[in-house]
């Protein structure tokens, strides 16, 4: 190559080549919360919907993750419903108390997963506002024939 090198340190990286810092798990998650930290924080980092100001939100999902699945093992394993034992009224079965946590650590999932786009509705609307495409109507909006948007 002819002439002067390139300074490497004037090189600006790509977008994509730039490597961004991974936050850690907090530690007061279990085991399996953070196993879900560990699957999903890189995925984020990546897609630029991960800061540091936001461990403790997505520590939260995590969270209830781990109740989702925990509680929903123990309905396998216990069954839906339980004996109450002999009472007055006989013996009575009720609902088993994981299928609240379950519903319970479900809604907190849905309401959390909102916020990083981890549900396809939730990705395209996060994905949906770019600078560039708002850009790209502006000047469409500029560039209209006089008299389309209804002035003159």
């Amino acid at each position: 190559m002819k002439g002067r090198k390139p300074d490497l340190q004037n090189v600006i990286p790509m977008k994509g080549d730039i490597q961004r810092e991974i936050p850690a798990a907090p530690d007061f998650m279990d085991d399996l919360a953070r196993d879900v930290w560990d699957e999903l924080v890189p995925e984020l980092v990546k897609k630029e919907r991960m800061e540091l100001l936001f461990k403790y939100q997505f520590a939260s999902y995590c969270v209830a993750v781990s109740n989702f699945i925990s509680s929903t093992n123990t309905v396998a394993m216990e069954g839906q419903f339980y004996d109450t034992g002999k009472g007055r009224n006989g013996n009575q079965k009720r609902k088993h108390p994981a299928l609240t946590l379950q519903e319970t650590a479900a809604n907190t999932m849905r309401r959390e997963a909102a916020l990083f786009g981890l549900s396809p509705v939730d990705e395209a609307r996060l994905g949906a506002g770019s600078q560039g495409e708002l850009f790209d109507q502006v000047m469409a909006q500029l560039n209209k024939p006089t008299g389309t948007n209804g002035t003159n």
